[in-house]
Formats: structure tokens, C-alpha cells, sequence
């Protein structure tokens, strides 16, 4: 018997009793359950479960009053739980968890309910990108600093934040992944076990502020999911490691290049200090300050300056610097101190707009679309628009529920890092690219746009047909280049006209992107664009 199964059998045993906090339902539907005098009721019966729980309440779907494994279908499950969080909300209680099992004839499901409205994030949420050469130590420094525990020299703390099996074992990050810790009056407050949903849940939760890391990938063959990761979410701040005992790196002139393409503020953490000498790591910072300087940017080393001097400078021209051991922790203070104080700086106001990243679907929830809200805010129950389709359309669905690192939220805003459910389309028909708009906006696919762009080092001319892949937000396109004067040379600024090559896309004047094609690269920005026909 599984751990999961044996919650779902303990529920059933303890079985409906009058001061009891275990409620049993085949079936929670809008047209019976929320109609007339019947939503309070049910309203009042959830919070008397909650109280008898005192604060907890377990509700069992998909069975008969008497406990028998009915089982509903995923759509008629999905619905139970549109109906059970109104209900809860209703209460001033959340659903705070929802497990599913197969039976027979379809879904049983627990859902956990908590006493207390959702999580309300503050807006001083910070969210930081981490870039740098593979094996310089970026998943295993933040896994140091979200745990507050040493590493043990062979990626300990790494661990915590690999998403695949062959990472794990290869030592290697192969996608984006994601950490997240907070700070509260006593300082920071760490995640005791990042690999479980409910510790990180529990961060967001308790803490005052938080700092989430999307933790880029340093092998060179994934630079384009590194591209993606630093280009398609709403970072406030990028970090670039540098091992003390390697230096800088080709890899790490390519993600600075991308850090500085996004103008977004930028610090770089040297890692490793208990493998190199003095004398190295003095080597080292010379040269990364040779780097900065070489593109217009002043370094700033917080350990002659303070920290109060970088959270006043860093931005458009100036870099800070910081040194660092995952392994003797020394200076993962002074980086706690900096995020901290950093004030974010990707607060946008205007219409909710979230491009996504990824997709997956939920038993019992559907499908899901995750990434980092770009501007505005989003609620529980919103009316959207999905799109655009491969033909240039836009689907209209609903809100069921918002997570943020495992923890539902009523509210996301620009800036977090979330998972949508929605209602009104199947997980398959999402795909990465697309974009989340409110209900009554009127968008315009785009097939092609002009752009202003800079070749930042490609081994000939780029001419008329060119075709590199096109990062813009969480897009990655192979897209057709015409130069204005038919070609653009290393080093060369201009315009040019972009098309994409299979489908349509959301783009607006002032988007920045970065293409790539093998070791060819370049920035731009869009000036103009033209609707799909």
C-alpha cells in the first residue's frame, strides 16, 4: 500500500462524524451546489469541518456518503474543485492540497482545506537569474543559499535544485529550475528540504520578502535554454558566477553579453574561493574587471566597498562583485544582506500579461501554463485570452487556481513566477511562446517585424535569409533576417525585417531579443510591427 494511497484509505476510515473534520462528496456542481440558499449551506458545513479540525478540514470527492469509491470523471473532478474552493473562500478558508487517485469508474480525490483566505504576496518580491560557465557552481551556490547549508564539495546543495535524473547523476543542469527563500525581522529564512513542495510552500508563506532564483544552464550545447531563461522570464536582477579557480570563460562572455543585451542589472558572485589562492582570485578579478570594463560597465567589489554602495549603484553602468564559498559559506552573508535590500525592479503596472513557458497538466486540475508575470495582476476566477494559436487566433479561458513554488495564491502580480490552471483548453494546445491576456483585450498576431539589431560576432556577412533562432520573452523561433542594405557584418548595428518562419507570434515596438545561430549571436530591439495575414 503507498503512502498516498494509505492517506486516502486513513480518510475513509475515520469516515463522516458529527464533530468530526472529514466531509464526504460524490460531486460539487455550480448549477446545484452554488444556487439559492444552497452555497451558504454548504459554506457554513465547511467551515463547522474546519473549526472541528481546528483549522483543518479533509474532503473526500468522488465517494458515496457511506464512503464507497464512486469515482467521477476528470472534468466533473475539476469542477468539484472550482466549487470547493468558492465554497472555501466563502468560509475564509483555502484549499491548500489536492490528491488524486484513479478508481474504477474515473477520480477520488482529498482536498487538504486550511482555515485562513490565501496567501496575499507582497510586492517586494524579487526574482534573479543565474548564469556562468558549467561547473562554476551557480545550482549549488543557490542551493547554499536557499538552505543555508554548506556544501559538501561534491554538489550536495546542487542537488536540490536538478530537475532530471541524468542531472542529478551527471552533475549537470540540462533546464531552467527554480528556488526560492525568504528574510523575515530575524534575517533569512531558509527552505529545510527545497525537494519538497510543502517546505518551499512554507517559505512563501512565512516570509516577509522573498527571492526566487531561475537557475539558468551552463553547459555550452543548452545555451539556448539559458538564452530562454534570461530573456523569457521577468527577471529583476541577473548573476553571473565565475569560479576562482577557472576564470572567465567563452561561456561566460556569452551570458554576460546576454545578461547586458536584456539591460537588465547585473552583479557577478566568484564561487570556489576555498580552491584558489589570493593570488588567483586577485588574477581572476582583474580579469573580470578588464571584462566589464571592455562593455561600458564599472565594477564594484562589495568587499572594499560595502554593500550599502552596491544596492545604491548597481544598475545601467555599474557591476558589483562579490567572492564566495558554497563550502565554508564565507560571503553567502554578504550576499544575503544584498538580496535583502535590493528593491525590485521590474514592477509594471497596466494589463495583466504573462508569457508562458511551460505546460502541464494536473489530474483532477487540467492543464496548467506556467511563468513569470510580466505586468498587472492576476486573480482566481479571471476571464483570459490564450494565444496566439498556430492560426492566429486567441481561445478565451478561465482561472481555476494560481501556485506560486507549491503554494496557492489568490493573486499573482508582475514579477512572480507562477502556475495557472485554466479552464477552457487542453494541456497539449499549449505551447511555449504563447502569451496570457485579459479577457477584453484586442491582440494582433505578428508574423514578421522590423527591429533595430547589433551583430555581436558571426565568422562572415549576414545577408538576406538569413535564419537564426529568435529569443523574445519565452519565444524561440527560427525566424528569416533582411538586413536593410542587404547585409550586416560583425560588429555592424541596423535594421532589419524579422520573419517567423512557422507561426505567429504576440510582439509589440520595444521588445528586446537575442538570435543565435551556432556560434553566430546579436541583440535587438523591435521598432515596427505587422499583423499576420
Amino acid at each position: 500500500m503507498s503512502r498516498d494511497r494509505a492517506l486516502l484509505d486513513r480518510a475513509l476510515e475515520r469516515g463522516e462524524q458529527d464533530g468530526g473534520n472529514v466531509e464526504f462528496k460524490e460531486r460539487l456542481l455550480q448549477s446545484i451546489h452554488l444556487e439559492g440558499g444552497r452555497r451558504e449551506s454548504l459554506a457554513a458545513q465547511l467551515r463547522h469541518r474546519v473549526l472541528s479540525g481546528d483549522g483543518e478540514a479533509t474532503y473526500v470527492v468522488g465517494v458515496t456518503d457511506n464512503g464507497g469509491l464512486a469515482g467521477i470523471d476528470p472534468d466533473t473532478f475539476s469542477e468539484s474543485m472550482d466549487v470547493l474552493s468558492l465554497l472555501a473562500e466563502e468560509a475564509d478558508c483555502h484549499i491548500e492540497d489536492v490528491q488524486t487517485w484513479g478508481v474504477k469508474d474515473g477520480l477520488v480525490g482529498i482536498a487538504q482545506i486550511r482555515e485562513g483566505a490565501v496567501l496575499e504576496t507582497d510586492d517586494k518580491h524579487i526574482v534573479i537569474g543565474t548564469a556562468g560557465h558549467v561547473d562554476h557552481g551557480k545550482s549549488t551556490l543557490v542551493g547554499s543559499l536557499v538552505t543555508g547549508r554548506p556544501d559538501d564539495g561534491d554538489g550536495a546543495t546542487r542537488a536540490f535544485l536538478d530537475v532530471q535524473p541524468h542531472e542529478v547523476e551527471r552533475g549537470l543542469s540540462a533546464d531552467l529550475s527554480y528556488a526560492v527563500y525568504g528574510f523575515d525581522d530575524d534575517g533569512p529564512v531558509h527552505v529545510r528540504n527545497p525537494n519538497r513542495k510543502d517546505d518551499r510552500a512554507q517559505i512563501v508563506e512565512e516570509a516577509d520578502r522573498l527571492v526566487s532564483f531561475v537557475d539558468t544552464v551552463g553547459h555550452e550545447p543548452w545555451l539556448r535554454t539559458t538564452i530562454r531563461g534570461l530573456v523569457g522570464q521577468k527577471l529583476d536582477y541577473g548573476l553571473l558566477v565565475v569560479a576562482a579557480d577557472d576564470g572567465p570563460t567563452r561561456t561566460t562572455r556569452e551570458h554576460l553579453g546576454v545578461l547586458l543585451a536584456t539591460d537588465m542589472p547585473t552583479m557577478v558572485v566568484l564561487t570556489k574561493t576555498d580552491l584558489a589562492s589570493d593570488e588567483q582570485i586577485e588574477s581572476v578579478i582583474l580579469e573580470i574587471e578588464r571584462l566589464l570594463r571592455e562593455v561600458g560597465k564599472s565594477p564594484l567589489r562589495i568587499a572594499r566597498h560595502g554593500v550599502d554602495a552596491a544596492v545604491e549603484e548597481i544598475g545601467d553602468t555599474v557591476v558589483p562583485i562579490a567572492e564566495t564559498s558554497a563550502i565554508t559559506m564565507d560571503g553567502l552573508d554578504v550576499l544575503d544582506e544584498l538580496f535583502e535590500r535590493l528593491p525590485k525592479t521590474t514592477r509594471e503596472e497596466g494589463e495583466f500579461r504573462m508569457y508562458i513557458d511551460r505546460s502541464y497538466a494536473v489530474t483532477g486540475v487540467g492543464a496548467v501554463a506556467s511563468g513569470t508575470v510580466m505586468r498587472g495582476s492576476v486573480e482566481a476566477g479571471d476571464q483570459l485570452l490564450l494565444g496566439p494559436m498556430p492560426d492566429g487566433s486567441f481561445r478565451e479561458v478561465e482561472v481555476r487556481s494560481i501556485e506560486m513554488h507549491y503554494h496557492r495564491v489568490d493573486q499573482a502580480q508582475a514579477g512572480r513566477i507562477v502556475g495557472i490552471a485554466l479552464k477552457g483548453v487542453k494541456e497539449p494546445e499549449i505551447e511555449r511562446g504563447m502569451v496570457l491576456l485579459p479577457a477584453d483585450a484586442d491582440p494582433t498576431p505578428v508574423r514578421e517585424f522590423d527591429a533595430e539589431v547589433m551583430v555581436l560576432n558571426h565568422p562572415t556577412r549576414i545577408g538576406d535569409g538569413y535564419e537564426p533562432v529568435v529569443h523574445l520573452e519565452t519565444i524561440g523561433e527560427a525566424a528569416a533576417f533582411s538586413p536593410e542594405n542587404g547585409r550586416l557584418l560583425p560588429g555592424d548595428s541596423g535594421t532589419a525585417r524579422v520573419r517567423f518562419k512557422f507561426r505567429p507570434y504576440l510582439v509589440e515596438p520595444g521588445q528586446k531579443f537575442v538570435f543565435r545561430e551556432g556560434r553566430s549571436k546579436g541583440v535587438g530591439t523591435v521598432t515596427d510591427v505587422y499583423p499576420a495575414g
